[in-house]
């Protein structure tokens, strides 16, 4: 599996910071799984504060973070499918926020986007959430107010949604990638959010990778066993590629769905800002050996991290394919023939052309669009409007044709539902037909997609570039009469 190329400047690694182009990689170190979420145990308390965290290897400083309980990633949530999931969100940043719980089909009224389904929760308050996760999978959280600046700083964090039978493996990993900025003393460079120059070319690209918030580290394996790996993206806006050397993954999920078992095309998996990835990996390795887990993103090879074989420790290795993951509950019956047909046009910034866009309901020429930190504009219009995109009626087929008329890559990401590919034109790949709540465009590539408007209310459809978003990919669309 690769994806699209020339997502902006890549990484690098060395051993200190040195300046605000050097980097270090975290290792892949798996926190303990948590489970007071589940109903009948009271709720998970969630408080969002500020924290510190060993960005830096070597000895490096900490750097000042916001964080889920004050570390980064926050804690990972694990339940079992078909649960009910209640969560008690504490504010102590001094920023209004929420929680979207990304990926899930959530109802509406937990869905976290401030403005839309819920105020943002003011310093000091707090916001109770619950709701049922009806599918298996990875999926994860973090706020949808400032979503630019709080997850450059540190909140997010995975939920974890077991099968009800869950496959058999020896290890259940999560590797949380992201990339952070930091200036020469290896604090958040503060003074670059919010600058144009970030909002209209790639999105603010870190100078420093990470894998679960941690320094770099080997995450130690055994001869012969099975891995699940969970791949998860946070990165504000760069596009991630990973290539696994001197082992053969096996892709069994993309975005939480379950996908036919598929060899990955050299190793490599490509994951757009706010991507996951299932992965199954037999470790074939003989006791004492390594493979290195490397980011390829870029120009180079960066060494991320090692898988490391125990010297002397062996388990029965597994023989025959590696079965599929059971199906989730989601209706694929998409009715294209009677279809509601849309088609959501992107343009705008740098180099782009565009000439001005409505906005606060008047036409502003790209000048005046610029004053407002506006600088893109879904079908004409730059942010999100009291006017849904389109209103569609519950169990009716959508069909969106996604034209990305500009000259960077946009990762589109449909609240409340999972769509299929349908078609790929303009680009390097074709359709792929599986069901994802991201997907990935190159620029000037056209991706159409259908999904069935089962789940009612207020849904926003938005590219999870981060800095795209705040500067105008942002609408949403309506599902039912009351919604």
């Amino acid at each position: 599996m690769t994806g699209p190329g020339g997502h902006g400047a890549g990484v690098t690694r060395r051993g200190v910071l040195k300046g605000g182009a050097a980097l270090a990689f975290a290792g892949l170190v798996p926190r303990a799984a948590r489970t007071q979420a589940v109903d009948g145990h009271g709720p998970l308390v969630l408080t969002a504060r500020e924290g510190r965290a060993q960005l830096l290897e070597d000895g490096g400083p900490d750097t000042a973070i916001w964080g889920y309980d004050g570390i980064v990633p926050g804690p990972p949530i694990r339940v079992r499918q078909g649960d009910r999931v209640t969560v008690r969100l504490r504010n102590e940043v001094p920023q209004g926020t929420t929680i979207h719980w990304h990926g899930i089909r959530i109802d509406n009224a937990m869905d976290g986007v401030a403005g839309l389904t819920q105020d943002a929760v003011a310093p000091g308050d707090s916001f109770d959430y619950s709701f049922v996760v009806p599918d298996a999978g990875t999926y994860w959280y973090h706020p949808h107010n400032r979503s630019w600046e709080q997850l450059a700083r540190g909140l997010y964090g995975a939920l974890i949604v077991e099968e009800r039978a869950p496959p058999d493996v020896d290890q259940d990993l999560l590797v949380v990638a992201d990339d952070w900025r930091l200036d020469d003393s290896g604090r958040i460079d503060e003074a670059s959010f919010g600058a144009m120059r970030d909002w209209s070319h790639a999105g603010r690209l870190g100078n420093v990778l990470t894998l679960n918030g941690q320094p770099f580290a080997d995450l130690p394996v055994r001869s012969g066993e099975r891995l699940r790996l969970r791949l998860c993206n946070t990165a504000n806006a760069r596009v991630l590629q990973f290539r696994f050397e001197d082992i053969a993954p096996v892709v069994v999920a993309l975005d939480g769905q379950p996908v036919p078992p598929q060899a990955l095309d050299d190793g490599r998996v490509t994951l757009a800002p706010a991507q996951r990835a299932d992965l199954m990996i037999d470790m074939t390795g003989s006791p004492g050996s390594r493979a290195a887990i490397t980011e390829v993103s870029g120009d180079g090879r960066l060494v991320a991290g090692h898988f490391v074989y125990h010297g002397a420790e062996t388990v029965p290795a597994r023989r025959g394919e590696i079965p599929p993951l059971p199906a989730n509950p989601l209706d694929g019956d998409l009715d294209l023939a009677d279809a509601r047909r849309v088609e959501l046009l992107m343009a705008g910034g740098a180099m782009g052309g565009m000439a001005g866009a409505m906005h606060d309901g008047e036409y502003k020429p790209i000048r005046d669009l610029v004053k407002d930190g506006m600088v893109w504009a879904f079908n004409g219009v730059a942010g999100r409007t009291d006017r849904p995109f389109f209103a569609a009626r519950p169990g009716e087929t959508v069909v969106v044709r996604m034209v990305n008329d500009s000259r960077w890559p946009h990762a589109m990401h449909v609240h409340g539902h999972h769509v299929k590919e349908l078609a790929r034109a303009g680009g390097n790949s074709t359709a792929s037909g599986d069901w994802r709540d991201s997907v990935l465009l190159d620029r000037d590539e056209t991706v159409t997609v259908g999904f069935k408007a089962d789940n009612p209310g207020k849904w926003m459809l938005h590219c999870h570039m981060l800095e795209h978003q705040a500067a105008g990919m942002a609408t949403w669309f309506r599902v039912g009469d009351r919604a």
